[in-house]
C-alpha cells in the first residue's frame, strides 16, 4: 500500500468528525474482529441504528462501550 493511501485509511478510521460509523469501523476503534462487534451489536452490548437498512453505531457508542466494560470489571473486583 503506497503512503498516501495509508494515511487516508488512517484519516477515515480516526476521523472524529463522523457521527455514525460501520460495524468494521467500530471493530477497527475497538481492535476486535469485524464478528465480534457484528455480535455484540446484536445483543444489544453496542448501540446502534439502523438508516435506511444500513445499521450504524453511533460514534459515542464506542467509548460508552468501553467505559461498561470498565465498570464491570471493577464491580468483578
Amino acid at each position: 500500500m503506497a503512503e498516501p493511501e495509508i494515511r487516508e485509511l488512517v484519516r477515515q478510521i480516526a476521523d472524529p468528525s463522523l457521527a455514525l460509523l460501520t460495524v468494521e469501523e467500530a471493530a477497527r476503534r475497538l481492535r476486535i474482529g469485524r464478528t465480534t462487534c457484528f455480535r455484540l451489536v446484536l445483543a444489544g452490548e453496542i448501540e446502534s441504528v439502523m438508516v435506511g437498512r444500513l445499521r450504524r453505531v453511533p460514534a459515542d457508542a464506542v467509548p460508552g462501550y468501553v467505559e461498561k466494560l470498565r465498570h464491570r470489571s471493577v464491580e468483578a473486583a
